[in-house]
This record gives structure tokens, C-alpha cells and sequence, in this order.
């Protein structure tokens, strides 16, 4: 028996092509690059994209059936039906009722493929908050991640994180040991204009002034720190981090001689704060938690560090010494930077944060 000629639903007249495709035989428009599967083929070609073990029926995981497409299946001459592809993210296919066929345009077939890794992405993001962490961010104000897993141990994260509690643990609770250490690698403005001890331009972020800074500056690096290292490589993520750290004290050295005013800095703050910058354009599927006094909200990264940045201008505007607010926003404006200057080949190497970041994802706050 002969095998009835396929035309593309899209095209209408183009016929359809046999290729192979993560081990199945399907049916590809070379006009619109649009894929045809017949029963069970996409439910086992994303099983294969996706390297999973366990049988995977893509039917199963569709999420709201929408009006009926324009669509005609040209094997059955009926009207497809459209779904979208997950519940939370809507990318449409159509599905044919009668034959079973399901037809994916050109321009969606890398989301339809990675069904399965977008589906557990997003179960982790959409996780509601609950009362864990709503006394946890009571009690210590610092704010709960929803961001997908990373692929690898983030090593590089977890070592300066050892060194800075380390390093505090030396000198931290002995004046002594604090006075000398502060005199030999804290940032000193005087003694940098003077071409001296440049070395604390890098030394002075792994030094604190206390318990509390040193538990909010730790905080932050650990639950943002691993996804950026993941997106970018161990070396990578030092690289940058310690360059924010470096033009977070050159700002605030630059704002201090204008108004000659001497500077006496430590913190990884500003490294920290051009972190931020890089998370907030990479990484705006996630969401960080804010409690406005009782309330705990989930909000987009953006939202958050823009209020966050508010505070630190508040901050400036109060003339509160006490806090190196233009180092904060030199390390943020810096992260910035480097976000948009690494955004695209961050992307490009890591698909996953691409698909989140395609209007299709729904995030729930």
C-alpha cells in the first residue's frame, strides 16, 4: 500500500518531507520548517531530546485546550484542535482528533522538544510561599529564592563563602586582630591615592565589620551565587565578581575625594550588589520574596533590586556614613554592565534560561 502524501497545514500546498529527528521519522515542511508527528512519534523524540529513562506522553502534560486552530489535517481533512504545550508554558501546538497527529510550527519545535526540562523548571518556580518561609523572612528579613536548579556544584560560590567566614573567624572577635588586619587590607583611600597597598582594592571584599554584615553580604552570594557560576563557569563568576568588588570601591573612592572625604572600607557588598545586576537580566524568571511588614510577596528580580537600590539612594540622601551606598551602586551599575555585555553568549550556552525567558513561560507571584 502506498504511503499517503502529507501537505503542510501551514502551507497548504507544500508537501511535507521525511527526516529523522532524536530517532524518529517525521514529517518536515522545507518552506516553514514545521513538523508533523504521528501518534506516540513526539511523545518518544522528546524522550529521547531529553535523555530520559521513563516512557514520556507529551499528551498528558498539555496544558489548556484553546479554540480550534485554522488548521486542517490534510490526512483526514478535519480541523486540528490547539493546545498549549504545559499548563504554565503556552506555546501552542495542534492536534488532530481523529488521526492522532500533532502538528508543531517551525519556529516552537526547540520549546515542544524541551517539554519535560521546562515542566520541572517551572514547577519550581511556581512553588507557592508557605509558612516556612514566611518566619524565616520574619524573623531574619532576608528573602526566599524560587530559581531553577543548577547543573553543576557551584564550588567557586561555596569557596568564598569558606574564605570570607574563615577569614572573619581569624580576626572577627579579637580587636587586636581586627585593628591590624583592617590597617593592612581594608580599603584605605589615603593610602591607595598615595600608590600604596593596591592589593586592598581586592582584599577588602573578603574582609567585615561584623556578625550582621558579614551573615547579609554571606546570604546573598549563597542563594544567587550558584546560578550565576552555573551560567557562567567557576572562573568566569570569580572573574567578574571580583571586578564589580573592584569598581564598587573605585566609585566610592571617586565620590569620597570630591567631597574630600577620607575612605575606610571592607565588605564584599559591592561584589555582591554587581552580582544583582547580572542576575536580575539573566535570570528574570525567578523570584525573590519582599515582606512588606507582614506580607510576604514573591516579586520579579527586577522589582526587587530596584527597591533595593531605592533604599541605598534613600540612604545617600540621608547622608548616612555608615554604609558605602555608591559602592552598592557602582557594583550594581557595573553588574549591569557586564549583564547586558555577556547576556546573549550566557543565553546561547545555556537553552533552558532561554525558553524562560520567551513570553510563553508563566510565572506565578
Amino acid at each position: 500500500m502506498s504511503k499517503v502524501q502529507l501537505y503542510c497545514p501551514c502551507c497548504q500546498d507544500q508537501s511535507l518531507q521525511t527526516v529523522e529527528l532524536h530517532g524518529q521519522q517525521v514529517e518536515r515542511c522545507c518552506k516553514c520548517n514545521g513538523l508533523w508527528f504521528d501518534d506516540k512519534e513526539l511523545s518518544d523524540a522528546i524522550a529521547h531530546s531529553s535523555k530520559l529513562t521513563d516512557p514520556y506522553c507529551v499528551k498528558q502534560a498539555f496544558g489548556e485546550k484553546l479554540e480550534q486552530h485554522q488548521y486542517h489535517c490534510h490526512r483526514c481533512n478535519k480541523q486540528m484542535q490547539q493546545f498549549h504545550l504545559l499548563k504554565d508554558y503556552q506555546v501552542t501546538l495542534d492536534k488532530c482528533s481523529s488521526c492522532k497527529g500533532i502538528w508543531v510550527d517551525g519556529d516552537e519545535a526547540e520549546q515542544v522538544l524541551a517539554a519535560p526540562k521546562l515542566q520541572a523548571a517551572l514547577t519550581e518556580l511556581n512553588k507557592k510561599v508557605c509558612a516556612k518561609s514566611w518566619l524565616f523572612q520574619f524573623f531574619t528579613q532576608m528573602p526566599k529564592e524560587y530559581n531553577i536548579k543548577p547543573h553543576r556544584t557551584p564550588v567557586m560560590t561555596w569557596t568564598l563563602l569558606a574564605l570570607n567566614i574563615l577569614i572573619y573567624l581569624l580576626h572577627g572577635f579579637d580587636d587586636n586582630a581586627t585593628q591590624w588586619v583592617f590597617s593592612h587590607f581594608a580599603l584605605d583611600s589615603v593610602s591607595i591615592l598615595d600608590g600604596q597597598q593596591w592589593w586592598s582594592l581586592l582584599s577588602y571584599q573578603f574582609l567585615h565589620g561584623g556578625l550582621l554584615h558579614l551573615a547579609g553580604n554571606m546570604y546573598f552570594l549563597w542563594i544567587i551565587g550558584d546560578n550565576l557560576e552555573d551560567a557562567l563557569g567557576p572562573w568566569k563568576f570569580l572573574a567578574v565578581y571580583l571586578l564589580c568588588g573592584v569598581a564598587a570601591a573605585v566609585v566610592e573612592m571617586l565620590m569620597c575625594y570630591l567631597v574630600d572625604r577620607d575612605l575606610l572600607m571592607v565588605g564584599a557588598s559591592g561584589a555582591v550588589a554587581g552580582l544583582f545586576g547580572m542576575y536580575l537580566l539573566w535570570f528574570r524568571h525567578a523570584s525573590l520574596t519582599f515582606m512588606f511588614v507582614v506580607w510576604q510577596k514573591k516579586l520579579n528580580p527586577a522589582w526587587y533590586f530596584a527597591i533595593w537600590a531605592a533604599l541605598n539612594i534613600f540612604g545617600l540622601l540621608s547622608e548616612d556614613l555608615s554604609v558605602a551606598y555608591w559602592a552598592h551602586l557602582g557594583g550594581l551599575a557595573t553588574g549591569l554592565v557586564v549583564g547586558v555585555l555577556l547576556k546573549d553568549k550566557v543565553l546561547a550556552q545555556n537553552p533552558l534560561l532561554q525558553l524562560l525567558q520567551q513570553p510563553y513561560a508563566k510565572i506565578l507571584r
